[in-house]
């Protein structure tokens, strides 16, 4: 039974999707973007997000010793040097006014050539981007409906017979 497993096999084992999201972790950081099955893009943005977090929350320790200790952290997750480098000492001011949300996925409505996978571009949201806004009037709306009742259409158009043309023999 999975209970309690609350992420995407991607179909290996343990340690190869634990090595397979290092890999996909580093490339994100390294490159702001990267190009990947949809189901690789789902499954990296819960693993960088938690790593993004430890880098703002070790930028708000006052101790140095508990920045390093969430250093250390996300550096076994994510297994680069460089990459966690430029994570904590750069990429990570992009965040600080989101409290989540760091990634965004878009599917690029084409498959592999190989296996028809499904292809998905997954990057780093802007620090200015203000994302979608959710529309609140559509759901209180949908409960009801009531026309409006046309003040000068409605008799006009009752008034007028319609005329058929006659066919021609």
């Amino acid at each position: 039974m999975r209970h309690n497993k609350h992420h995407a096999s991607l179909g290996v084992t343990v340690e190869h999707r634990r090595a397979m999201m290092a890999n996909l972790a580093t490339a994100l950081i390294t490159h702001g973007r990267i190009e990947t099955t949809l189901a690789k893009a789902k499954a990296l943005r819960p693993f960088i997000e938690k790593v993004i977090t430890k880098a703002k929350k070790a930028a708000g320790k006052t101790e140095k010793k508990d920045a390093i200790h969430l250093r250390r952290l996300a550096l076994s997750d994510v297994r680069d040097e460089t990459a966690i480098t430029k994570l904590f000492n750069e990429t990570h001011k992009e965040f600080t006014n989101r409290t989540g949300g760091y990634t965004r996925i878009y599917k690029l409505g084409q498959q592999r050539g190989g296996d028809a996978a499904e292809m998905a571009l997954i990057e780093f949201v802007k620090a200015d981007d203000p994302g979608y806004t959710k529309s609140k009037g559509k759901k209180a709306t949908k409960g009801k409906k009531t026309k409006a009742p046309k003040a000068d259409a409605a008799p006009a158009a009752e008034a007028t017979p319609a005329t058929v043309p006659e066919a021609k023999s």
